[in-house]
């Protein structure tokens, strides 16, 4: 875990402190939850099930040496159990890779890191939806959302943000929040990310007189 008491009740006051110059909202979620990629799973599975076979073949082994009675089948039971063990050696080695990469959990090194980001991307958009940062007066919520397994880290702004700030302003506050992290220091990168968040709302969403928090300011941990 990155955050201790401590860190978070910091983290709460950044949020705060940065909320109050901006009619941004700022949620922060970190994910600590390991993903599994099951479609990694089953094409390592599928993978070997097909070509390990066929190299064992390439180097002698042949499905005959499963029926011992071998010599004295005919032809053609000879090919339909050939066949069969052949077929059943592929679904052995397919359940030994599936249960080998499941256990050893080897899906996440094996899967592209290209994928692995689009997972977090993916995950981060169910949580700037599920969170309500669309539903607010001036469509202006911002999600800080770090990934603790796969060291990603994204910041999403609903359309009011997204109309006046470009992707380019949110740079400074990734490598704050990244450079803390890559420190050993977590809590000090994620308080000066929000604050660099904060100045850049600030910039192009002052606050207004009637200005109301609309959504929490703990840190979420998932």
């Amino acid at each position: 875990m990155l955050f201790n008491d401590t860190d978070r009740t910091r983290i709460a006051a950044a949020i705060a402190a940065a909320e109050a110059t901006t009619a941004g909202e700022i949620v922060v979620i970190i994910n600590t939850r390991p993903h599994r990629y099951a479609a990694t799973m089953l094409a390592s599975a599928v993978l070997a099930a097909f070509t390990l076979p066929f190299i064992a073949v390439l180097a002698g082994w042949m499905p005959s040496l499963l029926f011992p009675d071998w010599d004295a089948l005919d032809a053609a039971t000879r090919e339909a159990h050939g066949i069969e063990g052949f077929a059943a050696v592929q679904a052995l080695v397919f359940l030994a890779t599936l249960a080998l990469v499941g256990f050893a959990r080897l899906d996440r090194a094996l899967t592209p890191r290209g994928l692995r980001r689009d997972r977090v991307h993916a995950a981060a958009v169910t949580q700037f939806r599920a969170r309500g940062l669309t539903a607010t007066a001036g469509r202006t919520g911002v999600l800080l959302y770090v990934d603790e397994a796969e060291h990603v880290a994204e910041v999403i702004a609903d359309d009011g943000v997204f109309a006046c700030v470009g992707p380019e302003d949110w740079a400074e506050t990734i490598a704050a929040l990244t450079a803390g992290i890559k420190a050993g220091r977590a809590a000090e990168g994620m308080v000066a990310a929000i604050a660099r968040a904060g100045a850049v709302l600030a910039r192009h969403l002052p606050p207004s007189p009637d200005d109301v928090n609309e959504l929490p300011d703990t840190l979420i941990e998932l």
